[in-house]
């Protein structure tokens, strides 16, 4: 036979139609539900933003009058029944209005998108951390799966996905920043202000693509074509870069993408512990401050970024398997 047998057979995409009415019925029933997702997040963060007390008093000096107080809270809108806020709040979101920041005295859209880049940015390095990290680890524990290697690799990867965020921050600084004074603590300037945050951000991602890439890369070895091409003589590292890794890489790129907006709305205690000025300290800010809006526009940005997130992935999926959106 004159066929290379190493290869494996590609499986031919199904056509998409654009006449498809069942892929047009799972695309307006995801999007149904991911405005129906980030409604909730809205209704549910205009309530429980209140919890965190009267903006009126933090803004007022503690010996202003009651009249100074009545005429602030009458000034910033607050003197208004709740359900007349709320209103107001949901009828601005209609018109993409987020509010006007009570501590910045500015739009809360506006806000936020100075902070969005430093996030960004934040996110990036963290995901280059993962992917740097955990494709070799993957691999490596595949390939040496029961052996002592494999243990330690996934001992090592657990012990990743185990460890607080902050906690590993906060060891990060005492050993390079204050110890070997090599990398600066805190703050957002060149690529050496970026090392640390990107490495405490990105480890857990790295850990779990990891210990997926393992799994998914030992079912992959198992298969005919594997063994085929072992008897041709390959190593096996040639056979895991030349077939193996992409027959197994589905299932990761499908977590890497999640994890992109795992990454960007979970920066918080990140960019809290290393000053970094993105959303996520941001969001820390305007609970301090007690500014309502601010508060609100923050956690609906994070969730809106996980919602967006997954329903891409999902219309992916209906995209590429029409079994997706007829089950």
């Amino acid at each position: 036979m004159s066929a290379d047998l190493t290869a494996r057979p590609m499986r031919r995409l199904p056509r998409v139609s654009i006449g498809d009415r069942a892929l047009w019925s799972f695309v307006g029933r995801r999007i149904g539900h991911a405005v129906l997702v980030l409604f909730c997040v809205a209704t549910v963060s205009f309530f429980l933003v209140r919890l965190a007390g009267d903006p009126v008093r933090q803004m007022l000096p503690p010996d202003a009058t009651a009249a100074q107080e009545r005429a602030l809270r009458t000034a910033l809108g607050l003197n208004r029944p709740l359900a007349g806020q709320y209103v107001s709040y949901m009828t601005g979101l209609l018109h993409l209005d987020l509010g006007q920041s009570l501590f910045f005295h500015r739009p809360a859209f506006d806000v936020i998108a100075e902070r969005l880049p430093a996030t960004a940015q934040l996110a990036g390095g963290a995901l280059v951390v993962a992917l740097v990290g955990a494709i070799p680890a993957g691999i490596v524990s595949a390939l040496r799966r029961g052996t002592a290697t494999d243990t330690s690799v996934m001992a090592v990867v657990l012990v990743g996905q185990s460890t607080p965020a902050f906690w590993f921050g906060i060891l990060l600084i005492l050993v390079f920043s204050v110890n070997l004074q090599v990398l600066p603590a805190s703050g957002m300037g060149d690529l050496s202000h970026l090392v640390l945050p990107a490495v405490t951000l990105g480890l857990y991602s790295m850990a779990m693509i990891a210990r997926l890439l393992r799994s998914s890369l030992v079912d992959v070895l198992g298969e005919d074509y594997i063994r085929t091409a072992r008897a041709k003589g390959l190593s096996g590292l040639q056979v895991v870069m030349s077939h193996g890794l992409r027959n197994a890489s589905l299932p990761v790129i499908t977590v890497v993408g999640l994890e992109i907006g795992s990454l960007l709305g979970g920066a918080i205690l990140t960019e809290q512990v290393f000053s970094w000025p993105g959303v996520g300290r941001l969001t820390i800010e305007a609970i301090t401050y007690r500014d309502y809006p601010l508060m609100q526009a923050s956690v609906l940005f994070l969730a809106s970024v996980f919602v967006v997130v997954n329903l891409v992935v999902d219309l992916s999926y209906a995209v590429l398997d029409p079994r997706v959106r007829l089950s």
